[in-house]
């Protein structure tokens, strides 16, 4: 693969703190938290009450009748992708900003898919018999539909692809955008990922499970304070909802129209643990090679790492493995890293968290400042980091950071990005 440079000159998201990337910073710097009460009717007999929903719904964005045929989730990523193709410098579609849309791609992530959709259809068909169920259910549900729709809306014809790795399918849909471009097959691709999981039965099956946390779910508790990486007091992550998506961008093309860049993608590993269904390995071996793979692909020494926006999900196994894959794969270097999770504020954004947090992470490079992680009252032992619990300055010069992501089925991503 040839070692063709990558940049993001556009980013855009919806999710907890903001309904887009200038509050979201806002929000992220200043350590304010978006997990609430959730009201729904159907909340009442869970064991878990609280989650992350997004700032602002997508009703308020999108056309009506547009939106109502998308799942939630595939709203969400247009909501992210209409912000982020604006940024770049965009307007309508490929064709009307100039572009081949041939040379324009679509790489767009979900854990889970629509959902809300497929549940809500089910019950439909139950209920009231075949006949009601939506001709439209299986093109909202299918996982690449979020990829798709927005293929469609920029006139994308280079690939419309979705990755599916669980936690870690956003950040692999940013790998997958730069494969794209550096071999050759795109000059443009929106990437990221997108989700939509707030409803019932995954709550109630991940509550079973015991990955979520159960605190601030009772009357009076605190919601805000509840996702706490790194803290003796954590005891499961808390979902959240949204999309984050980037424009990505062979540097040469960016140049040649005069493109506002934030950040280089450097390079990402992609990795298996193959020890667990749902556990991580405890020792962080897999997540340790794919920090080395990116590092390696990057062409960087660990002594370039300043920042790791890590996955951290405030899960009592998860936090202290990623912990040793830092000191594994940084040496003695992670001591001068500073490492946030940002996830402490946004709560777990499944399939749509890697891109979140890759739009965190490039902005915290382009600001040299580093968000918070709120709630870390009282560090576990085991873990041996400096992590921010305030906005944290960054060093001058060249200088990268790392976005790590990691899900069920034993998916590890790592994606480096870089100062320009």
């Amino acid at each position: 693969m040839s070692r063709t440079r990558v940049v993001v000159t556009g980013m855009g998201t919806t999710n907890p703190v903001g309904g887009d990337v200038p509050s979201t910073w806002d929000a992220l710097i200043e350590g304010r938290s978006g997990i609430r009460m959730l009201t729904d009717d159907w909340v009442e007999n869970l064991p878990v009450k609280i989650g992350g929903r997004v700032a602002v719904e997508p009703s308020e964005v999108l056309d009506r009748v547009k939106a109502r045929r998308l799942d939630r989730s595939a709203q969400f990523a247009m909501v992210a992708a209409m912000e982020a193709w604006r940024d770049a410098g965009f307007d309508g579609t490929a064709a009307d900003s100039g572009l081949d849309g041939d040379r324009v791609g679509v790489a767009v992530a979900s854990g889970i898919g629509g959902v809300t959709t497929l549940l809500d259809n089910y019950d439909t068909l139950l209920a009231k018999g075949p006949r009601r169920v939506s001709p439209l259910a299986v093109p909202m549900l299918m996982p690449n539909a979020p990829a798709a729709n927005i293929s469609l809306y920029v006139g994308a014809r280079a690939a419309a692809q979705t990755p599916v790795s669980a936690c870690a399918s956003g950040n692999e849909a940013i790998a997958l955008a730069v494969d794209q471009i550096r071999l050759g097959r795109a000059d443009v691709v929106l990437a990221g990922g997108t989700e939509a999981a707030i409803h019932p039965l995954p709550i109630a099956a991940f509550a079973n499970m015991m990955a979520l946390s159960k605190s601030g779910s009772q009357e009076g508790g605190d919601p805000t304070t509840v996702s706490r990486p790194w803290d003796t007091g954590r005891d499961g992550f808390v979902l959240g909802e949204g999309a984050g998506v980037l424009v990505l961008e062979k540097l040469e093309h960016a140049q040649a129209r005069g493109a506002r860049i934030y950040a280089e993608v450097l390079g990402a590993g992609i990795t298996a643990d193959s020890h667990d269904i749902a556990q991580p390995d405890p020792a962080g071996r897999g997540g340790s090679r794919a920090i080395v793979r990116a590092l390696a692909e990057s062409e960087i020494s660990p002594t370039a790492i300043a920042h790791v926006n890590a996955h951290a999900t405030s899960t009592p196994q998860g936090d202290i493995a990623e912990g040793l894959m830092l000191h594994a794969t940084l040496g003695s270097h992670v001591n001068e890293v500073v490492v946030t999770s940002t996830k402490s504020m946004t709560g777990h954004l499944l399939g749509g968290a890697g891109a979140l947090e890759s739009i965190a992470t490039i902005l915290a490079i382009h600001h040299r400042l580093a968000p918070p992680t709120i709630n870390l009252d009282n560090l576990d032992p085991e873990v041996e980091l400096d992590i921010a619990t305030k906005a944290r300055e960054l060093p001058v010069g060249d200088i990268a950071a790392l976005n790590n992501s990691f899900g069920f089925g034993g998916a590890n991503v790592a994606v480096a990005f870089g100062s320009l």
